[in-house]
């Protein structure tokens, strides 16, 4: 039976201590990251021995390839593609140009993800900058207006799923407030509900047909003054799946991340028992990854039904006949005049 977890793993090759964890435990998926991503053939081994572990054929694999700083896929194997902001300045002179430009960007990524064996990306990211944005987040957004927000983070979404692959919305109830970095503390967003409401919750309104999103480690006293969003059922119930009408698939952030206090059981124990479907876990240590296994339940009920109609939002068969030099061409045009 699958459980309800995102594993990472540690370099470019399964350990055999990772093939058999993967065998025993059964994640939903596996991550990647730059440490995993040397050359094609490397990452399609990579992909591949993971799911001959799992023995699921179409065992969902994830990366963040966004553009930007924040690509694991990079030169000289791979192209480099421009952080989001830069499509969010291009709809603000030119909306026609920067919704192109925001679809064509993620068809490419898209066309890279597949050859490759990848079927997940965490992307399209909808925080609304603010002037306190924390850079972690900066130029990874497409820009203040949360209209804009939504209607590129869109173009991108279905950008990817041209390309048969599955876009994840990130990060719910939203990041853009956060003044400091969720990787190394806790963010404490202290707008009042108004305000939320009118600006960050509204492009995860808009896109909350997607299937499958990402939560934010960041406490929203208003809402809940104890808990982060991750770990926080008022969050999850009355936002999330309430105010937003998100019914999909729901994934923690990175679990590993220091915005979340105790260690890797107790964060993760408080995760699920909040209502995330799925927990999320990156840093590839294997010490860390059993930890998360012995507290992760079997995917069953209506999680699993929420990660099966994910993966089924997908037509695998979505990307043929693609003109990939033509479009490689009309991108630059997009985004380089």
């Amino acid at each position: 039976m699958i459980k309800a977890f995102i594993s990472g793993c540690a370099g470019e090759a399964l350990t055999a201590d990772e093939i058999s964890f993967f065998a025993e435990h059964q994640p939903w998926g596996l991550i990647l990251f730059r440490r995993n991503c040397a050359s094609p053939d490397q990452v399609r081994a990579l992909v591949s021995a993971f799911r001959e572990a799992v023995g699921r054929a179409d065992a969902p694999v994830l990366i963040d390839q966004e553009g930007g700083r924040v690509q694991r896929l990079r030169p000289p194997h791979w192209p480099s593609f421009p952080p989001q902001k830069r499509f969010g300045d291009l709809y603000r002179v030119d909306p026609g140009r920067g919704r192109e430009a925001a679809w064509l960007g993620a068809r490419l990524i898209a066309h890279e993800l597949r050859e490759l064996g990848i079927t997940v990306d965490c992307l399209p990211l909808l925080d609304v900058v603010c002037e306190t944005t924390v850079d972690a987040i900066g130029d990874r957004a497409y820009g203040s207006d949360p209209a804009a927000v939504a209607v590129l983070g869109r173009e991108t979404a279905e950008g990817l799923l041209a390309g048969g692959v599955l876009p994840v919305l990130k990060h719910l109830p939203g990041h853009g407030r956060a003044t400091v970095d969720s990787h190394l503390e806790l963010p404490v967003v202290d707008a009042s509900m108004d305000d939320l409401v009118a600006c960050d919750f509204a492009p995860f309104v808009a896109l909350s047909g997607y299937p499958l999103a990402m939560t934010a480690h960041i406490r929203f006293p208003e809402i809940d003054p104890v808990a982060p969003a991750t770990q926080s059922a008022l969050v999850i119930d009355t936002i999330i799946r309430g105010r937003f009408g998100f019914q999909g698939c729901l994934m923690s952030d990175d679990i590993s991340m220091k915005a979340l206090g105790g260690d890797i059981r107790e964060r993760s124990a408080l995760t699920f028992a909040a209502g995330c479907d799925l927990v999320l876990h990156c840093n590839g240590e294997i010490e860390d990854m059993r930890a998360l296994a012995e507290v992760a339940p079997l995917l069953t009920g209506s999680s699993a039904r929420r990660c099966r109609e994910a993966l089924a939002f997908v037509d695998p068969r979505r990307g043929e006949d693609f003109d990939i030099e033509a479009a490689r061409a009309r991108f630059r045009v997009l985004v380089d005049e």
